[in-house]
């Protein structure tokens, strides 16, 4: 994740350096945006992008697991339950028998 991040953030420089790299020395409008109100506006776009990217990955896992992994997992989460559930019920009644034992003092 932190791999595809760099390259991300790799790529979002590279294309906000070439086209001022590109520029020519002509002077600058006054009302010319300046290059951190366009690299501000292409980090939102690219944002915005990368969201959208994560919640399609997000969409589909989750629809993965639901049809692929959880009925076979359910079973093994109400196995476990119901084996938690016997063991309580056992220990349970086990302390509600149990007698602690008494000692009596030794005879010389």
């Amino acid at each position: 994740l932190l791999r595809l991040q760099s390259i991300f953030l790799l790529l979002f420089l590279l294309q906000a350096w070439k086209p001022t790299s590109a520029q020519t020395t002509a002077p600058e409008q006054p009302d010319s945006r300046g290059i951190l109100e366009r690299l501000a506006d292409r980090a939102g776009q690219a944002k915005a992008k990368i969201q959208s990217i994560g919640e399609t990955v997000f969409g589909f896992t989750r629809a993965y697991y639901e049809d692929h992994i959880q009925p076979v997992a359910g079973g093994y989460v109400e196995w476990a339950s119901e084996i938690r559930s016997s063991l309580w019920e056992k220990f349970q009644k086990a302390s509600d028998n149990y007698m602690p034992p008494t000692h009596q003092a030794p005879e010389n």
